[in-house]
């Protein structure tokens, strides 16, 4: 039996769960939650000497060694609604474009996965390899739907689409009419035309809906950047995965990284992106275009009911009415934005 050992956890984890009572139940559960998969999976942390474990929004990963030796991360993430669905995508991929499931515990959140480079992602890529690895990656992660249950659990993003439909409009107003109404309509738009005519086809797959620059990772064996075999090396993480359309995956690169637009043509810039990942997956760049307008608008709505999230309700204003074909007047410029997860109220 592995002996218990004191992991920390990441301050910014703690943080940002200690503001709920569910939160702070959570964060007071971990340790022995750590401590219950280390021997059930018999593992042995792989943590150097006053180092932290790796976490994102939802959850913690700490590096692990196997029985036998090998080299894999345990993560355990607060029990969301995205938490619950990643391990089955996961299952269906199989390690094809995404990173390995090795075991799963649906009852903790947790997970135990091959081990990736957490510092190797496509966040400090050169741009047109992050377009070589990205456009390589969706086509390998867009499976067709089959007869293993684990479909059913699935959300459709028709189905997403169409409450939209109805929850954009009625937040809109609750919240002031934060932006103009131009903007909502063009959303709406979207919703209306990808959300019945593209819904439940049969050119449906497994989206990953969340494939931001962050969340591809180098494997351990893979070579640089510029050596011809390093694209096949990345594989997908934290997937938030549904059904529907792929194009619906572009729009997180697009309100990500946008210190790298061009100075002169920032507004351009993002038009192009959007279309240079579209051709490198073999995606329609107009239908990712859209979904990328309303996903923005959801997302600026979401910020705009939030408390110290300025900076994140502009960049959303920004991609979205700049891919709606408007600019809207009196926003920073796009390079100047934050980041997600950066901003300043």
């Amino acid at each position: 039996m592995t002996p218990p050992v004191a992991i920390p956890i990441p301050p910014d984890l703690a943080a940002r769960y200690g503001r709920s009572s569910a939160g702070r139940a959570w964060l007071a559960s971990l340790p022995d939650l750590i401590d219950g998969r280390l021997d059930h999976w018999q593992l042995t942390p792989d943590l150097a000497p006053g180092t932290l474990p790796w976490n994102g929004h939802g959850g913690i990963v700490i590096p692990v060694l196997r029985a036998d030796g090998s080299r894999a991360a345990l993560k355990i993430a607060f029990p969301h609604d995205e938490a619950k669905v990643e391990r089955l995508a996961l299952k269906l991929w199989d390690g094809n474009g995404a990173v390995a499931l090795l075991e799963a515990d649906a009852g903790t959140c947790a997970m135990l996965l091959d081990r990736l480079e957490a510092g190797r992602s496509l966040y400090t890529a050169p741009m047109d390899h992050a377009v070589e690895v990205w456009g390589g990656l969706v086509p390998r992660l867009g499976i067709r739907p089959d007869d293993r249950p684990e479909w059913h659990q699935l959300e459709h993003i028709a189905a997403r689409a169409e409450q939209w439909s109805d929850d954009l409009p009625a937040d809109w107003e609750q919240l002031g009419r934060p932006f103009p109404r131009w903007l909502l309509e063009a959303a709406l738009e979207v919703c209306q035309t990808r959300g019945a005519v593209g819904r439940r086809t049969a050119t449906d797959v497994l989206v990953h809906t969340d494939l931001h620059f962050l969340n591809v990772l180098a494997g351990s064996s893979c070579p640089p950047a510029g050596h011809p075999s390093a694209a096949a090396g990345y594989a997908a993480i934290d997937p938030q995965p549904m059904i529907g359309e792929p194009e619906f995956a572009v729009a997180p690169l697009l309100w990500n990284r946008l210190f790298d637009l061009p100075a002169a043509q920032q507004a351009a810039g993002l038009r192009q992106r959007c279309a240079d990942f579209s051709l490198a997956a073999g995606l329609d760049p107009d239908v990712a275009r859209q979904w990328a307008v309303a996903r923005e608008v959801d997302n600026a709505l979401w910020y705009a009911g939030k408390a110290g999230h300025q900076g994140d309700l502009l960049r959303s204003l920004w991609v979205a009415s700049t891919l709606a074909g408007r600019t809207l007047p009196g926003l920073p410029p796009a390079r100047d934005l934050p980041e997600p997860g950066a901003a300043a109220s």
